[in-house]
Protein backbone atom coordinates (compact mmCIF):
# COMPACT_ATOMS: atom_id res chain seq x y z
CA UNK A 1 0.00 0.00 0.00
CA UNK A 2 1.24 3.51 -0.78
CA UNK A 3 2.35 5.10 2.48
CA UNK A 4 4.68 7.37 4.42
CA UNK A 5 6.55 6.19 7.51
CA UNK A 6 8.11 8.77 9.79
CA UNK A 7 10.06 7.64 12.85
CA UNK A 8 9.24 9.65 15.96
CA UNK A 9 11.53 11.04 18.65
CA UNK A 10 9.82 9.11 21.46
CA UNK A 11 9.94 5.33 20.78
CA UNK A 12 7.72 4.52 23.80
CA UNK A 13 4.77 6.39 22.24
CA UNK A 14 2.29 4.49 20.05
CA UNK A 15 2.81 4.60 16.30
CA UNK A 16 -0.01 6.66 14.81
CA UNK A 17 -1.75 4.92 11.90
CA UNK A 18 -3.12 7.74 9.73
CA UNK A 19 -6.18 6.95 7.61
CA UNK A 20 -7.54 9.71 5.37
CA UNK A 21 -11.09 10.47 4.23
CA UNK A 22 -12.52 9.87 0.74
CA UNK A 23 -10.42 11.59 -1.92
CA UNK A 24 -7.45 12.07 0.40
CA UNK A 25 -3.97 10.57 0.33
CA UNK A 26 -1.10 9.58 2.58
CA UNK A 27 -0.10 13.24 3.16
CA UNK A 28 -3.53 14.45 4.31
CA UNK A 29 -3.34 13.80 8.05
CA UNK A 30 0.36 14.44 8.73
CA UNK A 31 -0.34 17.92 10.12
CA UNK A 32 -3.17 16.49 12.24
CA UNK A 33 -0.82 13.87 13.72
CA UNK A 34 1.59 16.70 14.66
CA UNK A 35 -1.26 18.42 16.50
CA UNK A 36 -2.12 15.25 18.45
CA UNK A 37 1.46 14.16 19.30
CA UNK A 38 4.41 15.53 17.28
CA UNK A 39 6.94 13.08 18.79
CA UNK A 40 5.13 9.85 17.84
CA UNK A 41 6.10 7.69 14.88
CA UNK A 42 3.63 7.83 12.00
CA UNK A 43 2.47 5.26 9.44
CA UNK A 44 0.25 7.14 7.00
CA UNK A 45 -1.52 4.98 4.43
CA UNK A 46 -3.33 5.71 1.16
CA UNK A 47 -6.49 3.72 0.44
CA UNK A 48 -6.24 1.12 -2.33
CA UNK A 49 -9.75 1.64 -3.76
CA UNK A 50 -10.37 4.13 -6.57
CA UNK A 51 -13.87 5.59 -6.69
CA UNK A 52 -14.15 7.94 -9.69
CA UNK A 53 -10.60 9.14 -9.16
CA UNK A 54 -10.93 9.42 -5.37
CA UNK A 55 -8.91 7.17 -3.06
CA UNK A 56 -10.88 5.20 -0.47
CA UNK A 57 -10.08 2.33 1.90
CA UNK A 58 -13.01 0.15 0.74
CA UNK A 59 -15.78 0.24 -1.84
CA UNK A 60 -19.32 1.39 -1.23
CA UNK A 61 -22.53 0.62 -3.08
CA UNK A 62 -23.79 4.19 -2.64
CA UNK A 63 -23.47 7.05 -0.12
CA UNK A 64 -23.65 5.55 3.36
CA UNK A 65 -24.00 1.94 2.14
CA UNK A 66 -20.82 -0.11 2.34
CA UNK A 67 -19.80 -3.03 0.13
CA UNK A 68 -19.42 -5.44 3.07
CA UNK A 69 -17.48 -8.08 1.16
CA UNK A 70 -14.92 -5.52 0.05
CA UNK A 71 -14.85 -3.95 3.53
CA UNK A 72 -13.91 -7.28 5.12
CA UNK A 73 -11.27 -7.98 2.44
CA UNK A 74 -9.72 -4.49 2.62
CA UNK A 75 -9.72 -4.54 6.44
CA UNK A 76 -7.72 -7.79 6.35
CA UNK A 77 -5.40 -6.29 3.73
CA UNK A 78 -4.74 -3.24 5.93
CA UNK A 79 -4.18 -5.39 9.02
CA UNK A 80 -1.59 -7.47 7.15
CA UNK A 81 0.06 -4.30 5.87
CA UNK A 82 0.46 -3.01 9.45
CA UNK A 83 1.99 -6.40 10.41
CA UNK A 84 4.49 -6.15 7.52
CA UNK A 85 5.29 -2.50 8.22
CA UNK A 86 6.06 -3.24 11.88
CA UNK A 87 8.70 -5.75 10.75
CA UNK A 88 10.06 -3.47 7.99
CA UNK A 89 10.29 -0.30 10.11
CA UNK A 90 10.86 -1.86 13.52
CA UNK A 91 7.95 -0.39 15.46
CA UNK A 92 5.96 -2.26 18.13
CA UNK A 93 3.00 -3.94 16.40
CA UNK A 94 1.14 -4.08 19.71
CA UNK A 95 1.44 -0.31 20.17
CA UNK A 96 -0.46 1.17 17.20
CA UNK A 97 -3.20 3.79 17.59
CA UNK A 98 -5.37 4.66 14.58
CA UNK A 99 -6.11 8.27 13.70
CA UNK A 100 -8.82 8.29 11.06
CA UNK A 101 -11.24 10.73 9.48
CA UNK A 102 -14.51 9.74 7.76
CA UNK A 103 -13.75 6.79 5.43
CA UNK A 104 -10.43 6.30 7.26
CA UNK A 105 -12.21 6.30 10.62
CA UNK A 106 -14.62 3.69 9.27
CA UNK A 107 -11.87 1.26 8.34
CA UNK A 108 -10.17 1.92 11.70
CA UNK A 109 -13.43 0.90 13.39
CA UNK A 110 -13.57 -2.12 11.08
CA UNK A 111 -10.10 -3.20 12.26
CA UNK A 112 -11.49 -3.24 15.81
CA UNK A 113 -14.65 -5.10 14.76
CA UNK A 114 -12.84 -7.83 12.83
CA UNK A 115 -9.29 -8.29 14.16
CA UNK A 116 -8.44 -8.87 17.80
CA UNK A 117 -5.46 -6.81 19.01
CA UNK A 118 -5.20 -4.96 15.67
CA UNK A 119 -5.09 -1.62 17.49
CA UNK A 120 -4.16 -0.40 20.95
CA UNK A 121 -6.60 2.48 20.58
CA UNK A 122 -8.26 4.75 18.08
CA UNK A 123 -9.19 8.35 17.34
CA UNK A 124 -12.19 8.18 15.04
CA UNK A 125 -13.35 11.48 13.58
CA UNK A 126 -16.81 11.31 11.95
CA UNK A 127 -17.14 7.53 11.77
CA UNK A 128 -20.05 5.19 10.99
CA UNK A 129 -20.88 1.67 12.17
CA UNK A 130 -18.69 -0.40 9.79
CA UNK A 131 -20.75 -3.58 9.94
CA UNK A 132 -23.74 -4.98 11.80
CA UNK A 133 -24.44 -8.49 13.06
CA UNK A 134 -20.84 -9.39 13.89
CA UNK A 135 -19.34 -10.34 17.22
CA UNK A 136 -16.76 -7.70 18.11
CA UNK A 137 -13.59 -8.96 19.85
CA UNK A 138 -13.02 -7.96 23.47
CA UNK A 139 -11.76 -4.37 23.47
CA UNK A 140 -10.88 -4.15 27.17
CA UNK A 141 -7.94 -1.80 27.45
CA UNK A 142 -8.48 -0.41 23.92
CA UNK A 143 -9.61 3.18 24.47
CA UNK A 144 -11.42 4.95 21.64
CA UNK A 145 -12.06 8.65 21.07
CA UNK A 146 -14.98 9.48 18.77
CA UNK A 147 -15.39 13.01 17.44
CA UNK A 148 -18.74 13.79 15.82
CA UNK A 149 -20.89 16.67 14.59
CA UNK A 150 -24.50 16.97 15.75
CA UNK A 151 -25.42 18.37 12.32
CA UNK A 152 -23.37 15.98 10.19
CA UNK A 153 -25.34 15.56 6.93
CA UNK A 154 -23.55 12.28 6.10
CA UNK A 155 -23.75 10.58 9.50
CA UNK A 156 -27.03 10.79 11.43
CA UNK A 157 -26.60 11.26 15.17
CA UNK A 158 -28.11 7.82 16.05
CA UNK A 159 -25.46 6.18 13.81
CA UNK A 160 -22.63 7.57 15.94
CA UNK A 161 -24.49 6.67 19.12
CA UNK A 162 -24.81 3.09 17.87
CA UNK A 163 -21.06 2.95 17.16
CA UNK A 164 -20.32 4.21 20.70
CA UNK A 165 -22.69 1.59 22.12
CA UNK A 166 -21.14 -1.25 20.07
CA UNK A 167 -17.65 -0.41 21.26
CA UNK A 168 -18.76 -0.01 24.88
CA UNK A 169 -20.50 -3.39 24.75
CA UNK A 170 -17.15 -4.85 23.60
CA UNK A 171 -15.65 -3.31 26.80
CA UNK A 172 -13.81 -0.41 25.17
CA UNK A 173 -13.53 2.71 27.32
CA UNK A 174 -15.08 5.13 24.80
CA UNK A 175 -14.93 8.92 24.93
CA UNK A 176 -17.40 10.63 22.61
CA UNK A 177 -17.02 14.32 21.85
CA UNK A 178 -19.75 16.27 20.05
CA UNK A 179 -19.58 19.61 18.26
CA UNK A 180 -22.46 21.63 16.81
CA UNK A 181 -20.87 21.25 13.37
CA UNK A 182 -21.34 19.00 10.38
CA UNK A 183 -18.92 16.59 8.70
CA UNK A 184 -15.96 18.98 8.87
CA UNK A 185 -13.17 18.51 11.38
CA UNK A 186 -13.31 21.23 14.04
CA UNK A 187 -10.50 22.59 16.20
CA UNK A 188 -12.29 21.81 19.46
CA UNK A 189 -12.52 18.08 18.63
CA UNK A 190 -8.85 17.98 17.64
CA UNK A 191 -7.97 19.68 20.95
CA UNK A 192 -10.13 17.18 22.85
CA UNK A 193 -8.47 14.26 21.00
CA UNK A 194 -5.01 15.62 21.88
CA UNK A 195 -5.99 15.82 25.55
CA UNK A 196 -7.45 12.29 25.39
CA UNK A 197 -4.24 10.95 23.79
CA UNK A 198 -2.05 12.56 26.45
CA UNK A 199 -4.18 11.06 29.19
CA UNK A 200 -4.13 7.55 27.73
CA UNK A 201 -0.73 7.15 26.05
CA UNK A 202 1.91 9.71 27.09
Amino acid sequence: MKHIYKEGKEPHLPTLLLLHGTGGDERDLLALADMIQPHASVLSVKGNVNEKGMARFFARLREGVFDEEDLVFRTGELNSFIDESAVKYGFDRKNVVALGYSNGANIAASLMYHHESALRGGILFHAMVPRRGVEIPDLSGVPVFIGAGKRDPLIPLPETEELVRNLQEANSPVTDFWTDGGHELRKEEVDAAKEWFEKNFN
